[in-house]
């Protein structure tokens, strides 16, 4: 199928992948005046006197804000927010249809930081929780940071950290099927924008202790000129052996490969000089660094990519939906670490210890016990906390 062209056929179709749809029924004044005036006044009343009160009687509890600039949309680049609405609307489908969480896209026309915190932060008083999707590094840092200073609901960059908690959970089936231990491997992870960045910092806080980063300009080094402050700043965390040169010279020796940047950049030479049963997760789209089976050729013990058709899809919808679900059930304000850690373990138990193989170290997308299951470990991991 020319999924392009079969797809952009069903959005005129369509029309729309969202709508609104009523809870209530009005089929009578009396229905008229309990959904709306007189009766309502009862209950804006209720949340003026405490504000904690608009959780249980609107639908503030259950709903999120998909929101963008459109500067960084799905590997199209900087398209600009009305041409993201149909990716934000796919998004907030993906909300309901797996963890029930109604999701409103909000395709901001600026790309100026103080504006996106703003307008997000006078908005955030209609929603549980702020999903930041598909803006541009290293805009999207300062603003999920500013943020998560001003609101009191969770806020959550989807390209970094649901990206990130789906890596940490193939990852940890893919090292129990080599045989290796986190804190004994090299990663090296090639591309270090806002997915790049996160899942380094993610598996450092899950043991690892030895990351080098990659991006265009070489390995990341806090004297790089071409570093970017979120770059530098990981930079003191990573590279502890002061590796220098680029790709080549940084997978070297790696037990790991993390790929969140270009087509066709690993080349099976590259595999053959990581160390014995290299795991390689080649995530670009829709052309991986390497192909799976070109990887597997030239000695890679696991594989995966972003690919809905090829075997370990590393996807975030294994992640976002389930985590907003249990926040938003925890009536959590943030989304920490060991909420996302949480997120990951629990992703990666869906697959029983003898059930994982090679070719199966990450559950489908479709699977139906994934939602529910990070939902509960999130939800448990915010009310420890």
């Amino acid at each position: 199928m020319d999924y392009g062209k079969v797809s952009l056929e069903k959005h005129y179709q369509w029309q729309g992948k969202i709508e609104v749809v009523s809870r209530v029924a009005i089929n009578s004044r009396a229905d008229l005046s309990l959904a709306y005036t007189p009766g309502v006044a009862n209950s804006c009343l209720a949340i003026q006197k405490d504000i904690l009160q608009g959780f249980q009687l609107t639908r503030r509890s259950n709903l999120v804000a998909v929101v963008t600039d459109g500067s960084a949309v799905l590997g199209l680049g900087n398209i600009g927010p009305e041409a993201a609405m149909p990716v934000m609307e796919g998004k907030c489908v993906l909300f309901k249809q797996f963890a029930g969480v109604d999701a409103f896209p909000l395709c901001i026309r600026s790309q100026k930081v103080e504006e996106i915190v703003n307008t997000v932060a006078l908005l955030a008083g209609s929603f549980g929780g702020i999903n930041l999707e598909d803006i541009a590094a290293p805009r999207c840092f300062e603003i999920e940071r500013r943020l998560k200073e001003i609101c009191d609901i969770p806020i959550f960059h989807d390209d970094q950290h649901g990206t990130a908690v789906v890596v940490l959970a193939a990852l940890i089936n893919a090292l129990t099927v080599t045989g290796k231990k986190m804190e004994d491997i090299s990663i090296t992870i090639n591309g270090a924008g806002a997915a790049g960045l996160a899942i380094a910092k993610i598996l450092l806080r899950s043991g690892a202790m030895d990351i080098v980063l990659v991006d265009k300009a070489g390995i990341v080094d806090k004297e790089l000129p071409e570093s970017n402050w979120a770059q530098k700043e990981l930079a003191s965390l990573t590279n502890k052996t002061r590796k220098q040169g680029g790709l080549i010279e940084a997978v070297k020796g790696a037990d790991v490969f993390i790929g969140v940047s270009a087509a066709n950049v690993l080349s099976q030479n590259m595999i053959k000089s990581m160390a014995k049963d290299p795991i390689i997760f080649a995530l670009a789209n829709p052309i991986p660094e390497i192909m799976p089976q070109k990887a597997l050729a030239a000695g890679a013990a696991v594989v995966g990519s972003g690919r809905s058709d090829l075997a370990n899809q590393i996807n975030n919808v294994l992640a976002f939906p389930g985590i907003f679900r249990g926040a938003l059930d925890a009536r959590a304000a943030d989304i920490n670490d060991e909420m996302k850690i949480a997120a990951a373990k629990a992703i990666a138990g869906i697959i029983k210890q003898e059930e994982l193989a090679p070719d199966y170290i990450i559950p489908s997308p479709l699977d139906k016990r994934v939602a529910p299951a990070v939902a509960k470990a999130v939800e448990r991991a915010a009310k420890i906390i």
